[in-house]
């Protein structure tokens, strides 16, 4: 115990040491400034200063060394940088900078260069912004930007407008003496600089008030026509804040009535706002109708006439104010005449409108989408198409008068402006119906070569209603000749005729008869199986036919041959029929099939609750039960999709525990020297094993919690403890007491990294193996390793079983290789030393970020293995959950006598310095020396899809 005790204390040393030396680093810079000669060595040592870190204890000294350099040196850049470095060590966590406020408000109201109150403004709105909480603080600097705001230099200026909107409030205050403050509104103060000669300040001015609406401050409706104005600005900046706040205003008083310039007539500021905002849509600068575009797609409340306007490069009669009949009988009549006919056409209907009347909208902003769906700038067009979605999803009406336009915007020069028009049709496609010229130009895009655009488009086409059969018809065609000449949009195809048959079953019935290709009284050959235009014709027809019983009598005896065919082996595309004179099997309705859910979830819980018996049975006993549970739980996962992830990680936990049990088992242990070489050798492939699936469970399923994380750990840490014994036991005489000694204490250190990682999991650890080592602490610390291996022995062996509690969803991350698929016997010939691309196309469901993780694996018949990173743009996220990996593999090598089957396979990568236990930090307090570097370096891949076959053939090269 001695030992120990004067172990323990040199350990404390160095702790007492560092908290010595903590301080050092203000009086290392007062050496450092004081060696500077020149305010150039000055500043290098500044700039050197300011890479190192600062804990929290030394930064007030290092602050009032700065302070007291800053009043001594005449050099501006040195003061500019002193002024920065205050900034910078008032956001250092754990420092309070309330200690330094007024010497920063001192060393303002002293100071000359206007650069250097600039930033000293910026270091007093950091000061503002770690202290949110002090009204008093905040009182005095919304005083001091005040008092300069009326600077001659234009970053003062802005620095103290940026400082009233962080900071600034319209709240009264309590105190009499900051009375003054409260007077001068901080919205008024701001808004009067709406107008200053600066277009930056201007610019700083509007955005200040922004920063203010964000702080939940209302903002005044008076300001509105100053915002208005400021939308003819000479300058970018300024245009581009005011429409930000121009639209602010629209969402803060929509109803509000307003009065248009130089008439009596008056309108609702939303309708407003958007005409004002719509005329910024032809904005000399890109950056503003980008900003324009996006914007008015947010404004849901605007009138209908309004909103249809923007589609009209004229101005529609709606918007212009129209005389009364009175009124124009009133002119007639005092004009004195009626028409002579002498003039020409003085009685004929005008169609354009006097210079006396008045637009409820400016002629400008008429035509505001067709002017940015035909901008220069493609980032214009995708912002306008965006938009144009945003206001058709709320509005049906409008949804049909755009479409035209959307149509259109499919035959754009950018691919990515083509993208998303498909995916923004996709997103109304249910207010439309599209006619055949704007299915013609639909379809016309199936021509395209990039795979995105078909397969976004075969998407649309799911989602969208046509009017006529020939819509059908061309439809189909145009499908047909994309498989001829892209065949690798086989299953895109056959899927958007899937839904295209079952959304319009009635147009498809007229065309059944040309489509099969039957005769009313003539036979006619039965086409090729293997054809994949003739399935997806038959795709097409029997979705229809689920909706329209009366198909089916149109149908020859081998189509019914071909729907059964196609039912076992495309059970995904076809559905289940009611054929005359066959069977149909019942389906169950959505509440059997809850039911059937719940059951087996209930199922799912007996059995792991029944596992926990196991500590009361006999070892085979236990071991059967284990099995037994085991092979249920995996047919269970094989028949309930919805609990497949729960089932096979329930099954996998219960595998690991029985490798432990058979490796713990009696025989081996009850030996004092190793005689079972065989029984080592079994237990030693199970603590792999059990190493390998461990790293499955923490990996393989999303929707872990913190306490299954710390059961896989647990799970973990006991096999560690048996290689550890069994490496002793196996080896010993052999082996130094070195390595042993070293290997021993990294697995405390992983015991002890356990304790800190699920402290608040450890109460449910009660009798398991972590909670008995635990406990043994002190006295492992202490002991030998031959002493520490005989404790580990027995405490895995007394150990109890844990339950396992599930989270209320597990996924499994799951990869299904669509191509190649594996089927094709003619082999892919190249030439040995040479290169063949091989496309694969796979689906990926549940994987967190596979751009990282997700690799290619391809095996060669020589037992070479490849592993192949795809790059980060062959991902493509279709939904929630899933991702598309579309990819080239480049295969090579060395020419071969006969034609071979090399594998692929999706494989998924981990390290343990991602593992979610390396997430969980300690307190800031507490130490992290203690935690073990060795599991941040262990790194693996899982295959996580089934491997598929592809021939392949190297020929030798020609001389």
């Amino acid at each position: 115990f001695s030992f120990w005790s004067q172990i323990h204390q040199h350990e404390e040393l160095p702790a007492k040491k560092l908290r010595l030396t903590k301080p050092s680093k203000s009086a290392a810079l007062h050496i450092d400034l004081c060696k500077a000669s020149n305010p150039t060595d000055a500043l290098q040592y500044l700039l050197h200063f300011a890479r190192k870190p600062v804990e929290a204890e030394s930064v007030e000294g290092v602050v009032r060394i700065l302070l007291e350099y800053y009043y001594k040196e005449t050099d501006s850049s040195v003061r500019l940088k002193i002024a920065s470095l205050l900034g910078l060590l008032s956001k250092t966590e754990g420092f309070s900078p309330d200690c330094i406020v007024d010497d920063a408000i001192n060393t303002l109201n002293n100071e000359k260069s206007h650069q250097v109150l600039a930033q000293l403004l910026d270091t007093l709105l950091v000061i503002g912004t770690q202290l949110p909480e002090s009204q008093a603080l905040r009182l005095q600097l919304v005083e001091v930007a005040c008092k300069h705001l009326t600077d001659t230099y234009f970053g003062v200026r802005n620095k103290c407008l940026q400082l009233l909107g962080c900071l600034g409030s319209v709240e009264k205050p309590k105190s009499k003496e900051n009375e003054i403050v409260a007077v001068k509104d901080v919205l008024t103060i701001i808004s009067d600089y709406f107008g200053d000669q600066d277009p930056r300040v201007r610019t700083a001015a509007i955005k200040a008030m922004l920063q203010l609406h964000e702080r939940g401050i209302k903002l005044q409706q008076t300001i509105y026509s100053q915002a208005c104005r400021l939308l003819s600005d000479d300058y970018e900046q300024v245009r581009s804040a005011a429409v930000q706040m121009v639209w602010v205003l629209s969402q803060l008083y929509p109803e509000s009535i307003v009065p248009i310039p130089s008439s009596n007539e008056e309108i609702r500021l939303v309708d407003d706002s958007f005409g004002k905002i719509s005329h910024m849509v032809s904005d000399g600068s890109w950056v503003v109708r980008v900003q324009a575009a996006k914007l008015l797609g947010s404004m849901q409340q605007v009138s209908a006439h309004f909103l249809e306007q923007t589609l009209d490069k004229k101005l529609m009669s709606d918007l212009r104010r129209k005389r009364t009949a009175h009124e124009r009988a009133k002119e007639l009549y005092s004009s004195g005449e009626f028409s002579s006919g002498r003039k020409w056409a003085d009685d004929a209907p005008k169609e354009k409108v006097d210079t006396f009347s008045v637009n409820l909208i400016d002629s400008g902003a008429c035509g505001a989408f067709v002017h940015g769906l035909e901008d220069e700038m493609y980032e214009v067009r995708i912002a306008a198409v965006e938009a144009l979605c945003a206001l058709a999803q709320s509005s049906p009406s409008f949804a049909e008068k755009c479409l035209d336009f959307l149509v259109d915007m499919f035959n754009d020069e950018i691919e990515e402006v083509r993208l998303q028009s498909i995916h923004v049709l996709r997103q109304i496609s249910t207010h439309i119906t599209l006619r055949e010229d704007q299915l013609d130009t639909v379809l016309a895009v199936l021509e395209d070569s990039s795979r995105d655009i078909r397969e976004a488009l075969h998407e649309l086409l799911c989602y969208t209603n046509v009017s006529t059969k020939e819509c059908i018809q061309l439809a189909l065609v145009e499908l047909l000749k994309n498989l001829t000449k892209y065949p690798t949009d086989r299953n895109s195809v056959w899927k958007c005729l899937k839904f295209l048959g079952a959304r319009h079953p009635t147009l498809v019935l007229p065309i059944v008869p040309e489509l099969l290709s039957t005769h009313p009284y003539f036979d006619t050959p039965e086409p090729d199986m293997d054809d994949p235009a003739y399935i997806a014709v038959l795709v097409l027809v029997f979705n229809a036919a689920k909706s329209c019983p009366t198909m089916s009598a149109l149908f020859s005896d081998h189509t019914f041959r071909h729907y059964a065919y196609l039912r076992d082996s495309l059970s995904h595309l076809v559905p289940q029929l009611r054929l005359p004179g066959r069977k149909l099997v019942c389906v169950s309705d959505s509440s059997g099939i809850a039911s059937s859910v719940e059951s087996s979830q209930q199922f799912l819980q007996e059995s792991l609750a029944r596992v926990c018996t196991i500590q009361h049975l006999e070892a085979q006993g236990a071991q059967d039960l284990l099995d037994f549970t085991i092979r249920d739980l995996k047919r269970l996962g094989e028949l309930q999709t919805e609990l497949a992830g729960a089932a096979d990680f329930s099954a996998t936990y219960l595998h690991c525990q029985l490798l432990l049990m058979k490796a713990l088992q009696e025989k081996l242990w009850n030996v004092a020297v190793p005689l079972y070489l065989k029984q080592n050798a079994m237990a030693s492939a199970a603590a792999r094993q059990i190493l390998e699936e461990t790293y499955k469970l923490e990996f393989l399923y999303g929707g872990l919690e913190n306490r299954q994380v710390a059961i896989i750990h647990h799970v973990r840490l006991q096999a560690k403890a048996l290689q550890l014994v069994l490496m002793a036991r196996t080896r010993r005489g052999q082996v130094l007491v070195e390595p042993l000694l070293s290997v021993c204490e990294k697995f405390l250190q992983e015991v002890d990294a356990f304790q800190r990682c699920f402290a608040s999991e450890l109460p449910h650890f009660q009798d398991s193996f972590v909670e008995k080592l635990l406990e043994l602490m002190p006295r492992l610390v202490a002991c030998k390793p031959v002493d520490l291996v005989k404790i580990l022995q027995t405490t895995l062996r007394q150990s109890g079983f844990l339950h396992l509690k599930l989270p209320e969803q597990i996924h499994r991350a799951t990869a299904t290789i669509i191509e190649p698929t594996g089927e094709s016997d003619n082999p892919l010939r190249f030439t040995s030393g040479l290169v063949v691309a091989l496309d694969v196309d796979a689906t990926l469901e549940h994987v967190q970020d596979p751009q990282t993780s997700v690799k290619v694996q391809v095996l060669y018949p020589d037992g070479q293995a490849h592993v192949i990173h795809p790059k980060p743009g062959d991902f493509r996220k279709p939904g929630p959950g899933r991702h598309r990996l579309i990819t080239q593999v480049y295969l090579s090598h060395s020419a071969w006598t006969e034609p071979c089957q090399i594998e692929v396979r999706l494989l998924l990568a981990y390290s343990s310095s991602t593992s979610r236990a390396s997430a969980l930090k300690p307190a800031w307090n507490e130490s992290t020396e203690g935690l073990p570097s060795l599991d941040s370096s262990i790194e693996g891949t899982i295959p996580f899809s089934k491997p598929v076959k592809v021939f392949i053939m190297p020929k030798p090269t020609r001389r």
